[in-house]
């Protein structure tokens, strides 16, 4: 007997005897709406449920000869049940009972990917906390910008993770849809009620209007939220691996006692887990084209969607649960270096602050065209130099000290004048 099954892991929802156990779950599910509606004797499922079972290695012998997976599966199954076999998937196709069983797996990967997604929530929400206020330089095309925190950095990413959380509970509602409409989806020979029953007891909803199959758009949904998950986990590990970079340093991934770098160069710490990350949300990616080029199949129904399923569904769900445990562990042990974030926001003698000094002028009543040439002038000329201080050149220009007194201008190069307002962010967030 087939007992119920508690929630594994990822990898052990895409196994062929997990895909057997929903398929069976399924026939069981059918029989039991069958006999409710008094279409199949209720003693007759009482003995399918009690005796129904499979043997993975016995369905891949017979589905050698037959050269069909669903006949496969029900021809070893009566094997146990013996003559009530008759009663299971009487009205049914085989896409009854594959669409259906599909939308179980996706929604018990769902559940798995959720659960770890919230684990990765905790991880970034209490990074944020503890650097809040940890000044870093922001960049903009990759050059010094105006000054940030390092937790307002971890704030956006928050904020984006929650949008996955509220895009993977909506999908849940997409993809938890079965159907029990037999060929073509007309119910010829299938009672509406049968699959109303039979999907309410299996936490599904009866597809809207299926053909033979549940429509692919759903599944390009669930493939293509994947993706976005997967491009926003590659967007952290990018920011990580530039950050880490040896004339930045400003974080470093963790790196193990014992751990080897290079097998040439003993100095070398490579980001090599956000450089993986990297390259497998590019998987995804190419996975989310193939599930929408599964939308188009033939009139009701092809199974030229069925081939690339097989590799794309099982293998876009493990891959974006590894990616989310990896990189949950990755900013829960991230190494973050304050002091080096200090001395490259100093650079050039605080040229950051240009914009600062920029607004000061103005204020005191210099056109924008003027005091940008000024300001523009001093922070070009501290660029240039290799020990350029803007913040002396700032002091010593005249135009600069003939409207800014010397607090004023040092004013400007207060860090906090540009963290004043990110409590607003942190309230939006709950942090």
């Amino acid at each position: 007997m087939i007992e119920r099954y508690t929630l594994p892991e990822m990898g052990n929802l895409w196994t062929e005897t997990y895909k057997l156990k929903t398929w069976l779950q399924v026939e069981i599910a059918v029989c039991e709406a069958q006999a409710e509606l008094g279409y199949i004797p209720a003693e007759a499922v009482e003995t399918i449920k009690a005796k129904a079972d499979f043997d993975p290695q016995r369905v891949l012998e017979i589905e050698a000869e037959v050269r069909h997976d669903m006949i496969a599966f029900l021809t070893n199954v009566n094997e146990y049940v013996g003559d009530v076999g008759r009663y299971i998937h009487l009205g049914l196709t085989s896409s009854d009972v594959l669409d259906t069983a599909l939308a179980l797996q996706l929604v018990a990967s769902l559940d798995v990917l959720l659960g770890q997604l919230e684990a990765l929530i905790q991880a970034i929400r209490y990074q944020a906390q503890q650097h809040r206020d940890t000044v870093m330089i922001g960049r903009s095309h990759g050059i010094h910008a105006e000054p940030i925190t390092f937790g307002f950095k971890l704030a956006g990413w928050l904020a984006e993770v929650l949008r996955h959380r509220d895009r993977l509970c909506r999908l849940h509602g997409q993809i938890a849809v079965g159907k029990i409409s037999g060929a073509v989806g007309t119910y010829a020979n299938i009672d509406p009620q049968v699959e109303a029953i039979a999907c309410q007891n299996l936490g599904l909803e009866p597809d809207t209007a299926s053909t033979q199959v549940v429509s692919r758009d759903r599944h390009a949904d669930f493939v293509q939220t994947l993706a976005l998950v997967t491009a926003s986990i590659e967007r952290f590990s990018v920011e990580i691996r530039n950050l880490q970079r040896t004339d930045v340093l400003e974080v470093e991934e963790f790196f193990a006692k014992g751990q080897k770098g290079s097998s040439a160069m003993p100095h070398k710490r490579n980001p090599i887990r956000s450089e993986r990350l990297t390259g497998m949300a590019r998987i995804v990616r190419g996975h989310a084209v193939a599930a929408i080029e599964n939308i188009a199949l033939w009139h009701e129904r092809d199974i030229s969607h069925s081939s690339v399923e097989r590799v794309i569904l099982p293998d876009a769900c493990i891959l974006t649960h590894y990616m989310l445990v990896e990189i949950t562990d990755l900013v829960k042990n991230l190494l973050v270096y304050p002091e080096n974030m200090q001395r490259n926001m100093n650079r050039y003698g605080g040229v950051v602050f240009s914009q600062k000094v920029l607004l000061a002028l103005v204020d005191k009543g210099l056109s924008r065209e003027e005091a940008y040439a000024v300001v523009q002038s001093c922070a070009h000329t501290a660029w240039n130099t290799p020990s350029g201080d803007f913040h002396e050149l700032i002091t010593q220009n005249p135009t600069v000290t003939a409207h800014l007194s010397a607090e004023e201008i040092e004013a400007c190069f207060d860090p906090q004048q540009h963290l004043k307002h990110l409590d607003t962010i942190y309230q939006r967030l709950n942090i």
